[in-house]
């Protein structure tokens, strides 16, 4: 399973980058807005501390102006993923992009027919949300199955990209499924290397060592 860091914060990115486990980013116009700076500086400021995708999401909602938007973003990086919203006009946009050659992240799905017509269109990646599923009473994970079941039945390339993880949980359980990718906060990220019996064990240890050398 390949880990994303859902986020814009260039500190956070150098952070998760140093730990070796970084294997690309998601980031939207909630995320780049919390950080105050121009939304194509800071993207490609993402791109050159990580060379793996780096999805970077359209905000119209119109197919034109998202291929306008979308050839647009492809300039800023080669590793630029363009994310479009699972609407009528973004499954529209993703045809173009794949015809194109232009990688698509397709985001906001929340059900199994969403996931296979990206899929259909050529999407390099869908992206459920788990978390958001979760609150509202359902269970994220069965989407995942429901998809995992779907692409492999047919040998479609897309990528499952779980995301809305709210916790280290989320994370095992869609690896578990098959998830390809999960895409996390930062915060969830260094939770998924903590445990208390990790910390009580590393002291247990620096203090017999510290015995022995006194």
């Amino acid at each position: 399973m390949k880990f994303f860091l859902d986020t814009a914060n260039l500190d956070e990115i150098r952070a998760g980058a140093a730990m070796g486990l970084v294997d690309g980013i998601t980031t939207n116009p909630s995320l780049v807005a919390k950080e105050g700076k121009d939304f194509k500086t800071l993207v490609g400021q993402i791109c050159e501390i990580i060379t793996g995708p780096v999805s970077a999401e359209v905000v119209s909602t119109e197919c034109n102006a998202m291929m306008k938007e979308a050839r647009e973003l492809t300039k800023i990086a080669d590793n630029i993923i363009v994310k479009l919203p699972t609407i009528a006009e973004g499954v529209k946009a993703c045809k173009i992009c794949t015809e194109e050659g232009i990688r698509t992240n397709l985001t906001l799905i929340f059900q199994p027919l969403q996931a296979l017509a990206v899929a259909k269109c050529g999407a390099s990646f869908c992206s459920p949300f788990l978390g958001r599923l979760d609150d509202i009473g359902h269970d994220g994970m069965d989407l995942i199955a429901d998809i995992r079941t779907i692409y492999d039945n047919y040998h479609f390339s897309t990528e499952i990209l779980a995301a809305s993880l709210r916790h280290p949980l989320h994370v095992v359980q869609a690896a578990k499924l098959g998830a390809d990718v999960g895409t996390m906060p930062f915060k969830v990220f260094e939770m998924m290397l903590k445990h208390p019996l990790t910390d009580i064990g590393l002291e247990k240890f620096l203090a017999d060592w510290g015995k022995m050398k006194s």
